[in-house]
């Protein structure tokens, strides 16, 4: 700094010329007429079209932006289907119901089949559950479109195939609608 100078100082809504200089100490001549002593520390220099306001909101939004950036960098983004909760599963095989299958008969394990899905998406209806995936396997299809026509009786119910990927094309999945306050 040099006599001559435009200063501002840092943290007050002061400006003005600087008239003197000792050691540390800068005496400037604000734009009312006064005097006033401030450490060097506490003033900026101002070129001629520059304020101290615009300054101020420089320096905030140089600062939010590099912070934007650093918190881009630091998190990976997430897809907003990954982030929601996992499903729940529900595996349909016989074989995952019932210890033994000797002495069941295609009706009798289509309608243990069946209740167990009944089942299992009423709890979760019940307990605001929004994602239920039924592993039912590809087969005939028999026990495939009696699941439908369960769903189809809900209203508040859109069902679909499940991910290919992670579980063949023997499931579906279903999303439930869920009112804001619980029943």
């Amino acid at each position: 700094m040099k006599i001559g100078d435009q200063v501002a100082v840092l943290d007050d809504i002061i400006s003005g010329v600087v008239v003197g200089i000792n050691n540390n100490e800068i005496t400037m001549e604000t734009t009312d007429g006064f005097e006033m002593t401030f450490s060097k520390k506490e003033l900026v220099i101002v070129s001629e079209g520059l304020k101290k306001s615009n300054l101020f909101s420089e320096g905030i939004s140089t600062a939010i932006s590099e912070k934007e950036d650093l918190m881009k960098k630091r998190s990976k983004r997430v897809k907003p289907k990954d982030r929601s909760l996992p499903p729940m599963i529900v595996d349909l095989h016989i074989q995952q119901l019932v210890p033994k299958t000797k002495g069941l008969n295609n009706y009798d394990m289509l309608t243990i089949q069946m209740d167990t899905a009944k089942r299992q998406l009423e709890f979760a209806i019940k307990k605001r559950i929004p994602r239920l995936v039924f592993i039912h396997g590809v087969g005939e299809g028999v026990l495939r479109m009696e699941l439908e026509f369960l769903f189809n009786r809900y209203d508040n119910i859109k069902f679909y195939d499940a991910d290919f990927q992670k579980y063949g094309r023997g499931a579906t999945e279903i999303y439930i609608f869920q009112s804001k306050t619980p029943n």
